[in-house]
């Protein structure tokens, strides 16, 4: 019996795998034609085929498999003799009129629109294709953080048992919030000091002229290049003379982070460069001096290049790893999120213990950033392309 199923499963796939194929070339000379209507078609019968092929493979593996494609298959041949009826009326229009010299030009500019809702068509489909692949991991780190009936990894996505325990043990039985203070308490001061300094520097070497301006931009731009692991040796001698490694890290990866701000400031003096230099001439006039055409003039004009080196400033110290690691070592109280989730997965017993709690971990280390840029990203891009204008 089984056997019999298996066969009549293999000649339905192959039939409607035929129907398919023979759909689509019956739409194709509407697609030359520009019919709109058949658009759809040609994203819909190349997936059939997939898996209708899908569906072949995994037949000796999974019937539910089969039973998703052969049904995917059935709803797309329905959907393409629905789309190829329905571009029959306008292919025979096009036959009545094309002889005029009229329906030529309506024809042309007809064709251009459809061309252009075609190709805007696959331009977002691809770009749908593209945010699906991109946000799945997100999803199933989600979907595992929620997970409660194991605490490790397994090779399905939803979760059996909903729950928010790994949240709960997350911030009440781990040194997790402690680190989260670390990070945000870093993040929030390097965004600060080194928004300032960099914005001071960017408007320094937009609009003052003094010697050695040329060479010391071109020192920091040649500086910029090296990696920052080459001074990591030095940097850890220093700040362990200083007394500011292991426990002591935070402050002395604050330290590190601003120290270096200024070389940043390629983005903002570009967006400092598209602004008239009349501005500045007229408030010196009135009698302003270079701080306060600075700050009254200038910045209220640069409200995205100023949101944009706070994000950017921002996500330095939230995202380091290597550096951090380095300096804390191994004590947990100088630890950023980054270095101590990665210490609850680094052997195969702490990775099926606290799986699970890593990924709601990922989870509250996402969630500040996302709504940052979720929030303020018009201003973002503004920024971004506002300093490219100008170098």
């Amino acid at each position: 019996m089984k056997k019999n199923i298996k066969t009549l499963a293999y000649v339905f796939i192959i039939v409607n795998l035929i129907a398919s194929l023979v759909l689509m070339v019956l739409l194709y000379p509407t697609l030359k034609e520009n019919n709109i209507t058949t658009i759809p078609m040609f994203i819909i019968l190349p997936v059939q085929v997939v898996f209708a092929i899908n569906a072949m493979v995994s037949l000796d593996m999974s019937y539910r498999n089969v039973f998703a494609g052969i049904i995917l298959i059935i709803t797309g041949n329905i959907l393409g003799g629905i789309f190829y009826i329905l571009s029959l009326p306008e292919r025979k229009e096009f036959n009545d009129v094309e002889s005029s010299s009229h329906a030529e030009f309506q024809r042309k500019h007809m064709g251009i629109k459809a061309g252009n809702v075609t190709s805007s068509t696959i331009i977002y489909i691809f770009l749908i294709v593209m945010t699906v692949v991109w946000l799945f991991p997100f999803f199933a780190i989600l979907c595992e953080s929620l997970r409660m009936e194991s605490t490790g990894q397994v090779g399905y996505i939803f979760p059996h048992q909903w729950g928010f325990g790994n949240y709960i043990k997350l911030w009440t039985e781990t040194d997790f919030p402690k680190w989260y203070g670390n990070t945000m308490l870093m993040a929030l001061i390097v965004a600060v000091l080194q928004t300032v300094i960099v914005l001071a520097m960017s408007y320094t070497l937009s609009r003052l002229r003094f010697k050695g301006r040329k060479g010391l931009m071109n020192f920091m731009l040649v500086l910029g290049m090296f990696p920052g692991f080459l001074t990591m040796i030095v940097l850890y001698t220093v700040l362990k003379d200083m007394g500011l490694t292991g426990p002591n890290a935070v402050p002395g990866l604050i330290l590190v982070y601003v120290a270096s701000s200024g070389m940043g400031y390629y983005v903002s003096k570009g967006f400092f460069d598209t602004l008239p230099r009349s501005l500045d001439e007229a408030a010196r006039v009135d009698g302003a001096t270079r701080f306060q055409v600075f700050y009254k003039v200038i910045l209220p004009l640069s409200k995205p290049i100023i949101i944009y080196t706070i994000l950017v400033a921002f996500m330095a110290p939230w995202g380091d790893f290597i550096f951090a690691k380095y300096i804390a070592r191994t004590s947990t109280a100088g630890w950023n999120v980054a270095v101590g989730l990665k210490s609850w997965i680094d052997s195969k017993t702490l990775h099926d213990t606290n799986y699970t709690m890593f990924c709601a971990g990922g989870v509250c280390v996402a969630l500040p950033v996302t709504l940052l840029f979720m929030f303020l990203q018009k201003y973002y891009v503004e920024g971004v392309t506002g300093g490219a204008v100008k170098g």
